[in-house]
């Protein structure tokens, strides 16, 4: 009985799991035709990436994260990145979408046993804190020149332009997203925990 058990939640989880990375897929891919002002798009892959670090645990999100930077490798934005920097672009990528998915589990993990509506709040925003935050990083130190010719045409300062375009605009909407998203998280989770 007890086998019985775990194998329909491992299968559970699994399929979960594929609903998830085709999710990340999807809106990795079209996210990117979402723009605001020369280089910054609007994505919402980040949801997911909060849902499965919720649910199924940090690996899943990091995971999730890293699907996420294979699938933009594969995107229009992608070449424009590969032009500046090739490297910096794959460690940017990656380590940006892996990370976020891994730290916001963890924060989950931790948290859940306080409060469980605290744990997918803070969840939801360390994924795009951890996602803008090491994007940010890798544009300075990888794409130095490309932000300085973008924060010029926009008669801004370096920082003034990272801050609006990238804190400012896109930061804001993926945190904004995740936040209003993690009450159905926590439904999900809520379901999950009575059906155990």
């Amino acid at each position: 009985m007890k086998t019985a058990i775990q194998n329909r939640e491992r299968t559970e989880k699994l399929v979960l799991m594929a609903l998830l990375i085709a999710m990340v897929a999807i809106l990795s891919y079209f996210g990117g035709f979402i723009k605001i002002g020369g280089l910054a798009s609007i994505s919402l892959t980040l949801i997911p990436v909060v849902l499965g670090a919720a649910y199924l645990g940090p690996w899943a999100g990091a995971l999730l994260g890293g699907v996420s930077g294979i699938v933009f490798f594969i995107t229009p934005d992608a070449a424009f990145w590969f032009g500046l920097s090739l490297p910096g672009t794959l460690i940017t990528v990656m380590i940006k979408g892996i990370l976020a998915g891994y730290l916001a589990g963890l924060v989950f993990k931790l948290l859940r046993k306080f409060n469980l509506y605290l744990a997918v709040i803070v969840g939801a925003i360390v994924c795009p804190v951890v996602n803008t935050g090491i994007f940010l990083v890798g544009c300075l130190l990888f794409f130095t020149d490309s932000v300085t010719t973008a924060a010029a045409t926009e008669g801004m300062s370096v920082f003034a332009y990272l801050i609006i375009f990238y804190v400012g605009l896109n930061f804001v909407f993926e945190l904004i997203a995740n936040v209003i998203v993690s009450p159905a998280i926590l439904r999900i989770l809520r379901i999950r925990t009575k059906k155990a």
